[in-house]
């Protein structure tokens, strides 16, 4: 960590700074979220909110990923002026696939009450059929292509279901959407029904809503 937290980790006994070093590496660089039972920095709420300053300090913050369950991501603010700077910004294929994947593994089964909750986890992956349109639009070699960079970003994920119509893999959202703070979720969720029925009583309130929160834009 090349001693950016030393001020902080110094006056501490060394039971206490292990445990928040361990915290800090599992939320930064664990594939999955950190469960509180397995670190003693997430149950202690003093040392939590240690975690918390660690984290802030990096532009970060703590994201609650199910029960006792936490992962770590940007901050909101953090993560606008990034995307103001053209940072983390998904091409035009990629943006369109994700979408497809989320709209098929999460919005239409949340719809159907099949699912529950309001992360973006789901096992009921989109198939190789329901990205069809899309491959023959674009090209096969070029959607792959793109699906393979939105798994190498822990965006998407793939899933072993058969599919007896098409030939491919499915695809499920991957673990990086944990890391979506909770106003983050919700932006995201905007932006699907914006997406897919942007001539909705739903969608045409989400934006007149942005609009007077964003007089400018």
């Amino acid at each position: 960590m090349s001693g950016l937290f030393d001020d902080m980790l110094q006056p501490l006994g060394d039971k206490q700074r292990d445990a928040l070093v361990s915290a800090w590496a599992a939320l930064e660089y664990g594939s999955e979220p950190a469960s509180e039972a397995a670190l003693p920095a997430l149950r202690d709420a003093a040392l939590r909110h240690q975690l918390e300053q660690m984290l802030h300090m990096t532009g970060r913050t703590l994201v609650p990923a199910g029960a006792n369950l936490w992962t770590s991501g940007y901050r909101d603010d953090i993560a606008a002026e990034l995307v103001a700077n053209g940072w983390g910004i998904l091409p035009p294929l990629e943006r369109a696939a994700l979408i497809l994947v989320l709209i098929h593994s999460v919005a239409i089964p949340r719809a159907e009450g099949r699912l529950s909750g309001d992360n973006w986890q789901s096992n009921h992956p989109t198939t190789p059929t329901q990205l069809r349109k899309l491959s023959q639009i674009h090209g096969q070699l070029r959607l792959s292509e793109a699906l393979q960079r939105l798994r190498a970003a822990g965006l998407v994920r793939t899933a072993r279901v058969p599919d007896h119509e098409t030939p491919g893999s499915s695809y499920i959202p991957g673990p990086a959407l944990r890391r979506l703070t909770p106003a983050a979720r919700q932006r995201l969720q905007e932006n699907l029904i914006l997406a897919v029925g942007p001539d909705t009583a739903l969608a045409t309130a989400i934006t007149v809503r942005r609009n007077l929160g964003n007089p400018q834009k």
